[in-house]
Formats: structure tokens, C-alpha cells, sequence
């Protein structure tokens, strides 16, 4: 058989299946083809973090994945062996929820079949070509192998990416010699959870919470009073290769603790165990011709709690300029802007992330003072909302043409109060299908009229909210703003900048 589809998706990981979400809603006919027959339940990522959950929630989206994680933990992370209190922010930019990526797919899942995405399971994507017109797709199913073609296709196919290296598009970076080890086990009944958060196992000796330091490795610590469950985390400098499909046991990670630590904790009952390595390496280009890359495929991250965040971004940003494209309407150069911002905001990702390697591999008396003073820092409300902001990805600003731009441009649009002719809102409510929206916030007749062109392609919504930092904004699909008329602008300037602004962004009216 021999199909056409719009855009062909391979990976029906988290990113891949946000993707399909995502260009459903923008109207789109995605295929994703995955080559593993069931979504497989190896712990990998153990949550949510940053700003995809913005994302997410102006989805309206919040609601079932709080329900499947639990509450939300309090903003504490760890930074390269340093601890990171958000706590003490009135508004914290960093959160966390936790989601094993096993649950998070099964949601995703549930969402994409919601919208009427196909995934076809155990089809593997063996040959991939393109020419100026399409890319064509030679896929192994279950007993026959078939062809497929459609306008667009995406690597989301993970690290090893088979389409990265289809397309050659080089992967350079380094990758670090070390194991990480992480695992959530039950106490014994004898171990007594301390008031600082540490755990004292008889005839053993007591362990602090955070982070424990040895000539032989990092060990981390997180317990709560009021559970008997723990969180155990080593770092150690192997030389040894690991299957990712092959899970880690109890055993290796008592292992691991005793070798790092001196002794082997008496923990049983675990809830959860991984292994993961750590590399550094971004793709040098997001697309060659129709094909595209996202998440792990076009970006590996040497620190935790960033790589989902980053690939669905990813797919939220490339999915309405694709859809553009398949509906005819997109300006010359819009799906280049993937690249430039995606490789963009990845730059910025892997910049901290690469500062938490040196922070936490120095063993030496340097190394201890360069985490003493960073954490002395860290006191200082300024550095942590700056350190808040980065590890959340919300300090990412996407560049925007023009030499006169609006501070608010190329940010991500805040969830403001809204008052409308149906009521009270918040933008996140405008955003839950991921249409484009121009939001009007004053008296300006003008602009209204002259955004009246695109209405086929852009919400013109009035509204009002209290405190105002712009008169419109003129807002993307993936919530980031493209254009913003300054308060009291005139309209001799503000209407040719929104005029082309959308023709910049959303083709000529």
C-alpha cells in the first residue's frame, strides 16, 4: 500500500505524541509511527518541570495530569550538587510535578486518540528519502513492510536517532564518565526518619538529607517525616555501558550506595529504579529540507528534569508552522524560525546544564569552594529567581524582526486576569485548541479593524485587564507573543507594525 499523510511523526514518545496532539488541533493529518509494540514502562524521567507545565495548563490539561501525579512537591531542586530553595520566592518560576514518564505517555496517548492522531505501534521507519516535494517513508510493520509519503516528517525517534543520521545532520558533544543511579524504596521498619529530613539506620549511623560527598562518588538523600519512603540518588564515574531497555535491580543500587557511602542501606519495597548516563550534544541543525528533528534526537542534556520540557517545546513551536505550510498560508521563511528558536532556547538549556557538570564533578578543594560560594549566592533573591528562570526554560526569548520591539515580544505570554463580553477569563483559557490570538486591551478601533484581514487565521479578541503593560498582543499558537502595541501608542505606528507583523508571522491577509 502506498499512503499520504500531511506530516509523518516518528517516535510516539512524549514529544512525539504532543506533536500529534498538537497538529491536530491545528487541523493537521499526522501519522506516528513507533517502533516498539507497547509503550514500554522502563522508569525513565520522573516527572514534569518548568515551563511546558505553563504550557500544559493553558492546554486545560492541568486538571488530569495533577490527577494522575499527586500533589506537587515544593520548588526545591538540586543544581550540580547544590541545592536550589525556590521556597523562600513569593512566586516561585520553577515547579515540579511528579509524573513518571510511563504514566505521562499513557496520558498522552489518551489525548492524541482524544483528538483523532493514529499511532501505529511495532512499525518501524527503516528508509527515509525526500525530494523538493515530499519525503517518502519505507515502514516494517508486523509481518509487511509498506511505503508511506507525506509533506513533512519529524525525527522524535530519540538519542540514537536512526532519522538524525538518515538526514546527516551531525550530532557533536561529549558525553560524561559517569552512572547515575536513582530509586524511591521503602524503609525498614527500624530506620527512623529525622527532623531535618535524614534517616538514622541502626548500628549503621544516620544520613543527612541532600547531598553526601566522597572520594568516591555523590550521594543524595530526600525523605519526608511523614513517609516511609525515600528517594536515593548516587553518581559514579564508570567506564561501563548500559542498555537503557535493561532495568536497573535493588541490588545494583545498594550496590552503588555502598561502594559511594561504606555501607549497604537496608531498604526494600522499591516504587522506583533507573540508570541514566549523561551527555552533552545538540544537533547542529533542526531541519534538512522536510525533515525535522525534536526532543532527545536533536538535543541530549547532561543534568535531570530538562529533556521532556525541552522536546515537547519543541513540538508545540513546530507544530502550527507546519500546519502553515500544509495549509498554504505560511510566509517564506516561518518553518526556519523552528530552528533558530529551538536551537536557540537548547543552547540556553544545555548552558546550565553543562554549569551543573562542573559544579558537581570537581572533587578537589576548588571544587568545594566553587559550590560554597555559588550556594552563598543563591541567598540572594535576584540569583534565585535568575537560577528559577533558567532551570524553568521561562527566561527564553525567541528572537523578533524589527529594531523597535515591545519588551514583551518573543516571551511567553503571562496568564493575565481578562475581562470580556462572556465574563471574566485568564488568557490561558483562550489558548486551550492553540489558535493564534490577537488580544486587545484598550479602546483601539484601529487595530481591531486592521486585524480584520486575517481573521481566517487569527482570534481578535477585546478585553480589558487592570494594569496593562500593552495595548494588544498579538499571540502565537505555541503562547509566545509575536508583536505588542506599547500603552497610548498612535495609530500611524501601531497599525503598520501590526500589519506586518501578522504578514511576518501568518502570511499575507
Amino acid at each position: 500500500m502506498n499512503e499520504d499523510w500531511d506530516v509523518i511523526v516518528v517516535g510516539a514518545g512524549p514529544t512525539g505524541l504532543m506533536l500529534g496532539a498538537e497538529l491536530r488541533l491545528a487541523g493537521v493529518r499526522p501519522l506516528l509511527l513507533e517502533k516498539h509494540p507497547q509503550r514500554r514502562d522502563t522508569a525513565k524521567a520522573g516527572g514534569l518541570g518548568g515551563q511546558i507545565l505553563e504550557l500544559l495548563r493553558y492546554r486545560g490539561l492541568m486538571e488530569r495530569l495533577e490527577a494522575a501525579a499527586g500533589p506537587a512537591p515544593e520548588p526545591r531542586f538540586p543544581f550540580g550538587g547544590v541545592h536550589v530553595d525556590l521556597t523562600r520566592l513569593e512566586h516561585a518560576p520553577m515547579h515540579a510535578l511528579p509524573l513518571p514518564q510511563a504514566r505521562l505517555e499513557g496520558l498522552l496517548d489518551d489525548r492524541a486518540a482524544e483528538l483523532g492522531v493514529e499511532v501505529r505501534r511495532g512499525h518501524e521507519a527503516v528508509a527515509v528519502t525526500q525530494d523538493e516535494d515530499a519525503v517518502t517513508v519505507e515502514v516494517q510493520g508486523p509481518g509487511e513492510r509498506y511505503r508511506l509519503t507525506a509533506r513533512y516528517l519529524v525525527g522524535a525517534d530519540g538519542a540514537r536517532s536512526p532519522i538524525r543520521e538518515q538526514a546527516g545532520i551531525p550530532f557533536p558533544g561529549i558525553a560524561y564518565p559517569e552512572v547515575n543511579r536513582l530509586a524511591q524504596v521503602a524503609l525498614p521498619d527500624t530506620a527512623t526518619v529525622t527532623g531535618g529530613g535524614g534517616v538514622d539506620f541502626p548500628g549503621l549511623g544516620a544520613i543527612g538529607a541532600g547531598f553526601t560527598r566522597t572520594e568516591r562518588g555523590l550521594f543524595g538523600l530526600a525523605a519526608s517525616p511523614d513517609s516511609r519512603t525515600v528517594s536515593f540518588y548516587t553518581t559514579e564515574d564508570e567506564a561501563a555501558e548500559y542498555d537503557d531497555d535493561v532495568p536497573m535491580t535493588l541490588d545494583e543500587v545498594q550496590d552503588s550506595v555502598e561502594r559511594v557511602l561504606g555501607f549497604r542501606p537496608p531498604v526494600h519495597s522499591p516504587t522506583r529504579l533507573s540508570r541514566f548516563t549523561f551527555k552533552a550534544r545538540q544537533a547542529e541543525r533542526y531541519r534538512d529540507g522536510r525533515i525535522f528533528l525534536a526532543g532527545d534526537a536533536a538535543h541530549q542534556f547532561p543534568a535531570t528534569g530538562v529533556a521532556i520540557n525541552a522536546g515537547m517545546l519543541d513540538a508545540a513551536n513546530l507544530a502550527w508552522k507546519l500546519a502553515a505550510e500544509v495549509h498554504g498560508w505560511a510566509p517564506s521563511g516561518l518553518l526556519d524560525t523552528y530552528h533558530g528558536e529551538r536551537h536557540l532556547a537548547g543552547a540556553r538549556t544545555m548552558l546550565h546544564t553543562q554549569a551543573q557538570v562542573a559544579l558537581r564533578r570537581g572533587h578537589d578543594a576548588a571544587a568545594e569552594a566553587l559550590r560554597e560560594v555559588f550556594q552563598e549566592l543563591l541567598a540572594d533573591e535576584p540569583a534565585l529567581l535568575r537560577l528559577g528562570a533558567l532551570l524553568a526554560g521561562a527566561d527564553v526569548r525567541y528572537p523578533v524582526p524589527g529594531a523597535e520591539r515591545h519588551p514583551l515580544t518573543g516571551t511567553f505570554t503571562p496568564d493575565l486576569p481578562l475581562h470580556t463580553d462572556q465574563g471574566e477569563i485568564r488568557i490561558a483559557d483562550l489558548l486551550h485548541t492553540a489558535p493564534s490570538v490577537l488580544l486587545v486591551l484598550a479602546d483601539r478601533g484601529d487595530l481591531l479593524d486592521a486585524a480584520g484581514k486575517w481573521a481566517d487565521r487569527v482570534d481578535v479578541v477585546p478585553a480589558s485587564t487592570a494594569d496593562r503593560a500593552a495595548d494588544a498582543l498579538l499571540i502565537r499558537p505555541d503562547a509566545h507573543i509575536a508583536w505588542a502595541a506599547t500603552v497610548d501608542e498612535s495609530g500611524a505606528t501601531a497599525v503598520p507594525s501590526l500589519e506586518r507583523a501578522l504578514t511576518d508571522w501568518f502570511g499575507a491577509p
